[in-house]
């Protein structure tokens, strides 16, 4: 019988493919957390080891960069973990491993996860089961409300424009002297949910992705505020390429007024802000179109790389039970992408500001724009999203005019499609 063994790790940068050396009946799980996500799937897995004994899973931990850019290279060299925890949902589809014949109960699955199971599928003719939502997600702003009061300015109701935010925004940082009004998170998947409100269909007739008017508009207004002062520089123009970087740092350090993540931050903000100040989550603002953010959340993948199929089925099996995710979305203050469990999870950990910025990102689901679904299963999504980083950033810092960025991410975004479908 083997050794039971549990081994969370923090893996460097220059780390090589480790997952690479498990062996038949060891499971690898890949895990990284935005909270204590990975800390949550240790727990489970020891229950599930004493369960099974002779099955071995090893949790390893390790920084989101590494799942964004180093797990598609180890995969695309065939070698990878048995499980990941990923984002990109369908750019990652074809390493995907079906795991329906290793799983208990078919129907148990398609009546909890069928509503997102396409985002993993693929092809829209796929019908396998290659994991599940470990939570879903929504993209919308935090605020720091203890400036707000400071600086005596009402804030801006549930159906405010950006408009209204930005110059609501601008009067508090300049009544509390705070270094910057606004920051959205250098992300192309930030960016869509304020396109699409903006009118962007993302999608033309036929499916095929296309940088519209709605889309021009976004961008125009987002170099704009950068240009007047309302956004804080540092987040999109402190990095070149398409290179993420999240806007809560800046926000955690008091540094800027209102900030445009997503829900996946709860955690971390009740965590590290503590006492320093109040903050609130509020809903998406609005554009001309609609008031709109983007769904999408991490998922657990099983992986064609993996040589214990028959486990890996059953630990996700486990992972993906009633009881077991119920604890883990729980204990990690997620929205649960389990649709069974809506409006069922109490939240034990979370303070009473992590649990009302909870319930404005559940309540905020009905408000997203039908675009907002169809962008988050599109299999070439990041082709629509990293060249917005990289170009948008071009024309924020001035090398080159906003029209000449949308016409670079329009043609960025067809070769890049163009190289994925080879």
């Amino acid at each position: 019988m083997k050794t039971v063994q549990i081994r969370p790790m923090a893996l460097l940068a220059g780390l090589t493919f480790a997952a690479a050396l498990a062996q038949a009946g060891e499971i690898r799980v890949m895990c990284y957390q935005d909270g204590v996500e990975c800390d949550v799937t240790v727990e489970q897995a020891k229950r599930f080891e004493a369960a099974n004994p002779g099955t071995k899973v090893i949790v390893d931990t390790v920084p989101y960069k590494t799942i964004v850019e180093q797990l598609p290279v180890q995969l695309a060299a065939g070698q990878g973990p048995d499980i990941a925890r990923v984002t990109d949902l369908g750019g990652l589809s074809k390493y995907y491993m079906d795991i329906a014949p290793h799983i208990k109960d078919r129907k148990y699955w398609d009546a909890n996860f069928g509503a997102t199971a396409f985002w993993l599928r693929p092809s829209p003719e796929d019908k396998g089961i290659y994991g599940f939502m470990s939570q879903l997600t929504m993209t919308g702003p935090f605020v720091n409300k203890t400036l707000f009061e400071q600086a005596k300015v009402p804030m801006p109701g549930p159906k405010a424009t950006w408009d209204e935010w930005v110059e609501a925004t601008r009067k508090v940082a300049k009544a509390t002297s705070t270094k910057g009004a606004l920051a959205w998170d250098r992300s192309g998947h930030r960016f869509a949910g304020p396109a699409i409100s903006y009118g962007a269909k993302i999608f033309d007739g036929q499916g095929n992705p296309v940088i519209d008017d709605g889309y021009k508009a976004a961008v125009t207004k987002f170099v704009g505020w950068h240009k007047d002062g309302s956004m804080l520089r540092e987040v999109w123009a402190g990095s070149g390429g398409s290179t993420y970087a999240d806007s809560i740092g800046e926000f955690i350090n008091g540094n800027v007024v209102m900030v445009l993540s997503g829900s996946w931050q709860i955690n971390r903000l009740q965590r590290d802000v503590a006492n320093k100040f109040d903050w609130v989550a509020v809903p998406n603002p609005c554009g001309p179109a609609s008031c709109s953010g983007i769904p999408g959340g991490a998922a657990w993948v099983a992986l064609k790389t993996s040589k214990s199929p028959k486990e890996v089925g059953a630990f996700m099996d486990f992972i993906a039970s009633e009881q077991s995710y119920l604890e883990f979305t729980g204990k990690t203050n997620n929205i649960p992408g389990h649709a069974g469990l809506a409006g069922k999870v109490s939240y034990p950990g979370a303070q009473p500001g992590a649990r009302a910025a909870l319930g404005v990102f559940s309540g905020g689901v009905a408000s997203l724009a039908p675009a907002a679904f169809q962008f988050q299963g599109y299999k070439y999504n990041r082709a629509i999203m990293l060249p917005t980083v990289a170009r948008v950033t071009q024309a924020i810092v001035g090398e080159m005019a906003t029209e000449e960025a949308l016409s670079k991410i329009s043609a960025d975004m067809q070769d890049a499609i163009k190289q994925a479908q080879k």
